[in-house]
């Protein structure tokens, strides 16, 4: 119920701030152009709370918060004095319609930057980019265990998520990159990831777990939990012990416990596993036993199981000085930007699949409080691309949208005299069907990715 009530309560909030700056944009714009703006609607429905301010402008806060608008004079819409016709939207010049519609997009842009800019200087906590584990198509590429990635490609990685951010598009794409990390021993070296080599399918949303990525953060530690009744390891090892070592083998994290268990079955007979209890080191004499699955696979087991793992504590920080912020910003919100649209480009080519493209409601409220959980620089910055991708997504040319009016406009420039009112009407029924079937996908994508899975 408490993540209910945070994620309604965070959807809110985010969808306020953006729908609020956007309409912001064209009111502002509006106003410079000599228009007169009748109502500012943050939200749909029955108006919770209205005030009419001292221009005329009725501001209103309403019921269903997914969205809102500006209301200007229009003689489209109804009669409009013959005194206030030069303030009518439509009796505007062709540019300053196009700059009234520009402006909400716009707004969401300047928004990205200056969330971005404050994420950067409050600092976000991160994890080092450092491997923990390396198989597949990573191990084929030279990587292991203790190596930083220092950049993927031309884009410098300073944090795990930073990563996933470059390696993402490059899975999708299936396109070569190259890797720059430091290894252990302080050297750096360059290697090549060959994700053409990933399967022509994947699960998308793991793309770094099929590269074979394992960040050193996300190891389980080799911690026992539990030690199961007449197993190998009964009566022997205990509950906390932490091993440290099978059969002279260095064991890091619980992964590495299957495979030398299995090599040190196959060989036959028993072996040390040296653990830490408590404060003192320990050597002692254990032989796995061989077990069968519920599947009917036989493997070699000592018969104990992990512990339970607590989320880690980070260990890097992505931060900035207000000065230097600002470039950051800018940089981050023009990279952004070029994969969000890439983004579509793979979802319109079926390069990638819009299920997991076409987020609804459910999942950005979701992913509004699992944010605003980590802390306000990781709000900032969800915040940040939801902005973006706002603005972004509404400069598309389909009618009802911001870009869909600019659309119009341009063809008025191009011909001479606006668009007819018949071809408005049928783009504004075709605009509506397009929008109702992105909602459907959206609500559908909500449905399958977070209540039937």
């Amino acid at each position: 119920m408490t993540e209910f009530i945070g994620s309604v309560w965070w959807l809110i909030v985010s969808l306020g701030v953006l729908v609020t700056f956007h309409e912001f944009g064209h009111y502002w714009v509006a106003r410079r152009c000599g228009v007169k703006v009748l109502r500012f609607s943050v939200g749909f429905g029955r108006p919770l709370w209205t005030r009419r301010g001292q221009d005329g402008t009725e501001y209103v806060v309403a019921a269903i918060p997914l969205g809102g608008y500006v209301k200007m004079l229009d003689e489209r819409e109804g009669e409009v004095a013959a005194t206030e016709l030069p303030h009518a939207f439509n009796r505007q010049s062709v540019w300053k319609r196009i700059a009234i519609v520009v402006a909400g997009p716009l707004a969401n842009l300047l928004l990205c930057v200056g969330l971005l800019w404050g994420m950067f200087v409050i600092g976000r906590p991160d994890y080092a980019p450092v491997v923990g584990q390396a198989s597949g198509i990573a191990a084929q590429a030279g990587l292991q265990r203790g190596d930083t990635v220092l950049a993927v490609g031309e884009r410098d990685t300073p944090t795990w998520s930073e990563v996933q951010l470059a390696l993402i598009p490059a899975a999708l794409d299936h396109a070569d990159v190259p890797l720059r990390v430091r290894k252990a021993s302080g050297a750096e070296d360059t290697r090549q990831l060959r994700l053409s080599r990933l399967p022509a399918s994947f699960d998308e949303r793991r793309a770094v777990d099929a590269i074979g990525l394992t960040p050193r953060h996300q190891l389980v530690p080799a911690t026992i939990g539990r030690v199961a009744p007449q197993t190998a390891a009964w009566g022997v090892l205990a509950e906390g012990d932490r091993i440290t070592a099978i059969d002279g083998a260095p064991v890091a994290s619980w992964d590495d416990i299957g495979p030398l268990v299995q090599r040190l079955g196959e060989r036959g007979g028993g072996a040390m596993v040296e653990v830490q209890r408590g404060d003192e080191r320990l050597a002692l004499q254990v032989a796995p036993r061989q077990t069968r699955s519920a599947q009917g696979d036989t493997y070699w087991a000592l018969g104990v199981a992990s512990a339970a793992v607590a989320e880690p504590a980070t260990d890097a920080v992505l931060r900035y000085g207000p000065v230097a912020a600002l470039p950051a910003a800018l940089r981050e919100a023009n990279h952004q930007a070029g994969e969000l649209v890439a983004m579509i480009g793979r979802a319109f080519s079926g390069r990638v699949s819009v299920q997991n493209t076409v987020a609804g409601p459910i999942t950005i409220a979701r992913a509004a409080n699992a944010y605003a959980a980590h802390g306000p620089a990781w709000y900032l910055s969800m915040l940040a691309m939801l902005s973006l991708s706002l603005g972004i997504l509404n400069l598309l040319p389909i009618p009802i949208l911001d870009g869909g009016h600019l659309l119009y406009y341009l063809i008025e420039l191009v011909k001479g005299s606006p668009v007819s009112e018949s071809v408005m009407a049928t783009g504004q029924y075709v605009g509506l069907a397009l929008i109702a079937g992105l909602m459907g996908l959206a609500f559908y994508n909500d449905i399958v990715n977070n209540l039937v899975r």
